[in-house]
């Protein structure tokens, strides 16, 4: 029986560990027009992981380049040590499940760091290179 209960265990604490690697990572800002989720490196060494956030509303949105076949101007990318910018993407990082970064908050994990304002979100790595993200403008650094 000892066993049974050990082995019963054992299966809970991997299938919470599982549930617990599945949930995404990021946040929600309070006004929920803008969702960020990092993605944590895929085995590359001088990669630390991706930082993706994406705008819902925008006063304007920029054109759409030509070899992309996809939304473009919604979404904003970033590695740990590279540079910074939109991306053409059929997807979008918005999960409502996000914890909300409060204004004025600031959230960091593994080099990249974001604050939260009334006026909009900056985001920037290690190298300084990032993204300031509001309803009316967007710039990428």
């Amino acid at each position: 029986m000892l066993h049974l209960y050990s082995c019963l265990l054992a299966l809970f604490v991997a299938a919470t560990s599982v549930q617990a690697q599945d949930r995404p990572i990021g946040f929600l800002t309070p006004s929920k027009n803008i969702a960020c989720q990092f993605y944590a490196d895929n085995g590359q060494a001088n990669d630390k992981g991706m930082l993706r956030c994406d705008i819902m509303n925008m006063e304007t949105r920029p054109r759409r380049p030509a070899d992309c076949e996809l939304d473009y101007g919604h979404a904003f990318k970033m590695s740990a040590k590279g540079t910074a910018g939109r991306i053409c993407a059929g997807d979008t990082v918005m999960d409502a499940s996000l914890p909300v970064l409060a204004y004025g908050d600031v959230w960091q994990r593994a080099g990249f760091t974001c604050r939260s304002e009334q006026t909009g979100l900056t985001c920037f790595n290690a190298m300084q290179r990032g993204f300031s993200l509001a309803r009316g403008k967007q710039e990428v650094s």
